[in-house]
């Protein structure tokens, strides 16, 4: 399909389904909006505050009203629910007090799973509270049956919610002849409010029933609502609330013990290492609004191991923030680029793995820092009463030295890492009536450079403003950004910068962008508008665009894959949220986009269909399938000219069983096809869950793929002065397995283990070099060096290529086949023994080495999985928290 009419057809998709919303009809599924219910509580004054037993005999419960009366949401929504369930609300100077009583005619059936905080097993109950009322942030109280409390801060209008946040609250359960019961104690220093003498807030109920894997409301919502906050009901009748400051210290105190073998005459891996070290974690609360969160010299030894991945493409992965001090609030400072993981903060630059190399021509053995040290962090954010939301992360990691010995016995300390602070600042402001808001945020790092890392960038500075609009009882919405960034440095750090494969301006076919030696400094920019119906009755859509131009840099504290795009997506989705016969809910989707260059080429266009059935017996299945008729690259050759790819098909499919049983099981499979089998793709996943008992639960999720392309990129090499991009087929392959077993004794003590082996193989063949990168057809595209050309020097590992055929080596290129053998284990007894004080008991286990690539799987993980001593880290650390 040529490119103006996949345009036409676009807009005329959009005018269709733009005309259709403005008439769609009003069925049972978009409904008139409910009525907002009102709960009234009261002070319990000089009257005794409740014991928290989940027992509700104390007098003070008389004072206020129960309220019920609760709808179903789903699967059925708008019906009365299975079992009804009712609360009473309560509270003093200090705490708000719930009772909350859950109806089951069949007592005995209850399910009272186990796990750990922020598990949400089985039957439970959960209220959020809207305490700014500023319908688009809440804090969420959960507590099951079985007594496991979960507690998460949502934003966003329900599309955050950030399970990392851990406020100190209580509660107990009870199961009696008429269901189950929960009472609670929330301390008010854990919320945020306004001073207000008479205050609204936002409240929402919802309890799940398992064994019908349903979900009702006191506050009904419509399936298709546009929020989730927004739509909360009222909690009247708070009266003199004092907005409680906050104020928690909480120090640590770690050892820990280290072993792996033993290296002969290296003096930096003599077997073990040991450490002691400490620090303290601190919440002060400078106004009920507003908290500061501060980390002196923090571990996280506790946090599992990123899971085994290889990049053949060279792009950096991108891995998931693991650390608590980070994970908590972090969508506060979220500013995302674009689609992907692009965005201004990427919290792990912040203590990252020290980028400077300590070897020289004389160094023997070198002892490198695994990451650098954060010496300090300071995080302070919230929200005001009259609509701002704040946030200022500022850290500071130390110099890292890496230990050499050189071959003279001479040792020496390196410096691999400078002093750098990290800053990144956000602000955002609601008005009209809560429907919109603008924002922006500014980030820095500041690095202090010594002679031998002036390849490093010395300063790196983003800023961005950003916008939502919504109307129509939020329906419809605009959004967009657009971001600046500035790096400087020495010549070396951005002629680096401008080679990387981020930007490749030394690309020999591009004429937009050119490598300018004697510059230091790069300015470039990035932006996205997006307009949609986001919410109301059962089509979304959504047109927009996004860029980043070459110059634009985000990796010293965000993280961006690739500069120069410009991209257009539209995308259309129908929802069937009324159950039938045969489903409980289902959606289907059409999705297009297209990408460009800053030089005008046209480089990619992709269509794709996917869709979601849950079933009634709440199986599930999702589905999907694309076309690619156009696949352009900048970057496969890596500085060389730009590459097509032949055209591709794709198609995946998923499906697995109810969730909900004690063992449940995931299939998928992933298909990718190229024209001309210039590559192709089979994803195999199995994953199993099986819980035993309630306090056991066990999970394996297995993954193999097999990824074979015929012009895989190799090196570059020069021949009679001409480049060569070499490019060769491959037999790639990976199997992964990941096995998670959680046994919790009880709400407070829990036992976790993961461990994770990965396996990839990479084995070449069939070596060629690009004659016609962007030719249609793949063997005009490449020439295929022949028997007479191509030699392998085995005892080198070296291919030497003859191309003349005249007897002499042309050049030549190391060997690239390699296997890949990791394994990552990680053992944690977690216990906490007072609320917000915990102790951790920490076993880790890691083997990483490199196979015959002839081997087997089951060859190459006995041999370098069990068949090598591992490392082993031994941790204890104890943590107690002081609430002042």
């Amino acid at each position: 399909m040529n490119h103006p009419l996949s345009l036409f057809l676009l807009l005329f998709l959009c005018f269709i389904f733009t005309s259709f919303s403005q008439t769609e009809n009003t069925s049972s599924t978009d409904q008139v909006q409910p009525e907002k219910k009102s709960y009234t509580t009261k002070t319990i004054g000089q009257n005794a505050a409740p014991k928290i037993d989940g027992i509700f005999d104390e007098a003070v419960w008389d004072i206020v009203d129960w309220t019920g009366d609760y709808v179903e949401n789903q699967p059925d929504n708008g019906t009365a629910p299975t079992e009804q369930t009712r609360f009473k609300i309560v509270y003093d100077e200090k705490n708000l007090y719930i009772a909350v009583r859950c109806y089951d005619s069949e007592p005995d059936k209850i399910v009272k799973r186990l796990s750990r905080r922020d598990g949400f097993e089985g039957d439970w109950v959960e209220f959020n509270i809207d305490s700014y009322n500023d319908d688009r942030t809440g804090f969420s109280f959960t507590i099951s049956a079985a007594g496991v409390k979960g507690d998460e801060f949502i934003s966003n209008n329900g599309n955050n919610w950030d399970s990392s946040w851990n406020p100190i609250w209580y509660a107990k359960t009870q199961v009696d002849d008429e269901g189950w019961t929960a009472e609670i104690r929330i301390p008010l220093s854990q919320l945020r409010f306004g001073n207000e003498e008479e205050q609204v807030w936002g409240l929402q109920s919802t309890r799940r029933y398992f064994r019908n894997e349903e979900r009702s409301l006191w506050q009904h919502v419509l399936p298709n609502s546009p929020g989730w906050v927004s739509e909360f009901g009222e909690l009247r009748g708070l009266i003199g609330l004092k907005p409680q400051k906050q104020l928690e210290i909480q120090p640590y105190l770690l050892t820990q013990l280290d072993t792996y073998p033993e290296e002969e005459g290296n003096p930096f891996r003599d077997g073990t290492d040991t450490n002691l070290s400490g620090g303290v974690d601190a919440k002060i609360g400078i106004t009920n609004d507003l908290t500061l969160d501060l980390t002196i010299n923090p571990d996280f030894g506790q946090v599992d191991a990123d899971p085994g991945a290889i990049s053949l493409d060279g792009f950096e992965i991108f891995f998931q923030e693991r650390r608590p001090f980070f994970v908590e609030n972090k969508n506060v400072f979220d500013f995302r680029v674009g689609g992907g993981a692009d965005n201004l903060f990427f919290s792990r630059r912040i203590g990252r793995s020290p980028q400077g190399d300590p070897y020289s021509d004389d160094t023997e053995y070198a002892d490198i820092p695994i990451n650098s040290t954060i010496l300090g962090a300071a995080k302070f954010s919230g929200k005001t009463k009259n609509g701002w939301s704040v946030g200022l992360l500022e850290s500071v990691t130390s110099k890292e030295y890496a230990d050499t010995r050189n071959e003279d016995g001479s040792e020496e300390e390196v410096l691999v890492e400078p002093l750098t602070n990290y800053m990144v600042a956000r602000a955002q402001k609601d008005f009209n009536d809560r429907n919109s808001f603008i924002g922006g945020v500014f980030t820095a790092t500041n690095r202090k450079l010594e002679d031998n890392l002036n390849f490093l960038r010395k300063n790196a500075y983003t800023g961005g403003i950003d916008f939502r609009h919504n109307w129509k009882d939020r329906k419809y919405y605009v959004l967009g950004n657009i971001v600046v960034s500035n790096v400087n440095g020495s010549e070396e750090a951005i002629e680096d910068t401008q080679n990387s494969l981020v930007h490749l301006f030394q690309r020999v076919d591009a004429s937009h962008v050119s490598v300018d030696t004697t510059k230091t400094t790069l300015t470039g920019t990035g932006g996205r508008l997006e307009i949609g119906k986001g919410g109301g009755g059962n089509w979304r859509y959504n047109i927009g665009g996004n860029w980043k131009s070459p110059e634009l840099e985000l990796n010293d504290l965000g993280f961006l894959r690739q500069a120069d795009v410009i991209s257009q997506y539209f995308n259309i989705r129908r929802l069937f949220n009324k159950p039938t016969s045969w489903y409980r809910q289902a959606n289907i989707g059409l999705n297009q986009f297209t990408q460009y260059d800053f030089e005008g080429n046209y480089n990619r266009i992709q269509y794709e269909i996917n869709g979601y059935l849950n079933w009634k017996n709440n199986w599930w299945t999702e589905y999907g399938a694309a076309h690619k008729p156009r696949i352009y690259s900048n970057t496969v050759l890596r500085g060389g000219p730009r590459w097509r790819w032949s055209d591709e098909n794709f198609w995946f499919l998923f499906s697995g069983t109810d969730q909900r049983k004690k063992f449940n099981m995931t299939v998928g499979y992933v298909n990718s096809r190229a024209k001309q089998d210039n590559f192709s793709l089979d994803r195999y996943v199995l994953r199993f869950r099986y819980q035993p008992l309630d306090a056991l639960s066990l999970s394996l999720s297995t993954e193999y793929e097999d990824n074979p392309n015929k012009t895989q990129y190799v090196t570059e090499a020069t021949y009679n002065g001409t480049p060569r991009y070499i490019t060769a087929e491959i037999d790639n392959e990976s199997l992964s397995a990941t096995l998670r077993v959680n046994y919790t004794i009880n709400p407070d003590l829990t036992i976790q283990y993961y461990g994770q082996p990965f396996i990839f193989k990479a084995k070449y063949s069939n070596f060629n070099y690009v004659n016609d990168p962007i030719a249609e057809d793949l063997y005009d595209r490449v020439t295929w060096y022949g028997n007479n050309q191509i030699s392998l020097l085995e005892e080198d590992e070296v291919y030497s290529i003859d191309e003349d055929m005249d007897g002499k080596e042309d050049y030549s290129f190391d060997d690239p086949d390699f296997a890949y053998v990791q394994f990552r284990s990680n053992l944690v007894v977690r216990w906490e023994y007072i609320p917000g004080s915990e102790i951790f008991l920490v076993w880790s286990q890691g083997v990483t080495g490199l196979g015959n690539i002839e081997d087997s799987f089951s060859a190459l993980a006995d041999d370098q999985i069990l068949g090598q001593q591992p490392q082993n880290t031994f941790l204890i650390k104890a943590t107690y928290r002081f609430v002042l």
